[in-house]
């Protein structure tokens, strides 16, 4: 009888340990951006940093994401880095001469996806180690570098998803470098995210907007401008998020903008409403980059 009332015991302790870790649990936000030298966790709801990274001189981050293992993996223009919470580099791969590294991203398989913009282009996969283990040179038929892309997505049909920013539009390419859909979206598209429904989103640059695309239908089915959010003006519209409720996150980039008084990232609802902003902040200066997840 003892014993069975102390399994018990054990059990509602359980319970209520795991109800109170789950209620802890808050919403963070990984950042950095064009310009700005600190790679950096936000808390979401207090938007006070609670975790920064330094980068070294001349680089320039626009793609940040947590690993499945914990670690922070980010592209830095002229090179990629994973490295510990405890600052220590686990990885570090570096770009030629001449060209710019924008794409740093884990793949389903644990692997490592790496998009480099030059000439040729470049996809690298690399293995959990940080190694090499396949490319694939491609042409963009963009002359400047710069201009070429930012965030390229491997979708699970084994195919790459390429917003060129340099012709307003988001190409799907095979593994062979075959063309297989071509959609205009506008503007000068940075980041791309495929949907549950299978649309892309697409973050479009200069254009001051988003927009949702039906791939199969070769259609915008959506797009989010400045002129649909009441006081909020959209600067250069760099990496979002999509969360499960149908909100989406925007990175508000203000660096071809002279106005620095918006705010630096804007959640709104599928009906447009603006439902959370992070002003403007005296540790940071803008963001480009954004990855959200929970601990």
């Amino acid at each position: 009888m003892i014993e069975r009332y102390f399994k018990y015991l054990f059990c509602i302790v359980v319970v209520i340990s795991t109800c109170c870790s789950c209620s802890n649990t808050r919403e963070k936000l990984l950042v950095s951006g064009c310009g700005w030298k600190q790679v950096a966790i936000l808390d979401k709801k207090t938007g006070e940093i609670e975790w920064s990274h330094p980068l070294n001189k001349g680089e320039d981050c626009n793609d940040v994401e947590i690993t499945r293992e914990g670690n922070i993996l980010y592209a830095y223009t002229s090179g990629a880095r994973m490295i510990t919470r405890d600052q220590q580099t686990v990885w570090d791969f570096k770009a030629k001469k001449g060209e710019e590294l924008f794409t740093a991203t884990q793949l389903p398989s644990g692997h490592y996806m790496l998009a480099i913009c030059g000439t040729p282009s470049r996809i690298i996969e690399l293995d959990p180690q940080g190694h090499p283990v396949e490319e694939i040179e491609f042409d963009t038929s963009i002359t400047g570098v710069h201009d070429q892309f930012r965030q390229i997505v491997k979708t699970p049909q084994n195919t790459y998803l390429i917003p060129l920013m340099g012709k307003g539009e988001v190409v799907e390419m095979t593994k062979e470098k075959e063309i297989i859909n071509r959609v205009e979206c506008g503007g000068n598209p940075f980041a791309i995210q495929i949907l549950k429904n299978g649309n892309w989103l697409v973050s479009c640059g200069d254009a001051h907007n988003f927009v949702e695309i039906d791939p199969a239908g070769k259609q915008i089915v959506r797009k989010v401008g400045s002129d649909d959010l009441q006081n909020i003006s959209l600067l250069f519209v760099a990496e979002l998020v999509r969360y499960d409720n149908g909100n989406t996150l925007i990175s508000n980039w203000n660096g071809h903008s002279k106005d620095k008084s918006q705010p630096l990232l804007v959640e709104v609802t599928p009906d447009n409403t603006v439902v959370w902003t992070l002003p403007l902040h005296q540790d940071i200066i803008n963001i480009s980059a954004v990855y959200s997840f929970k601990e």
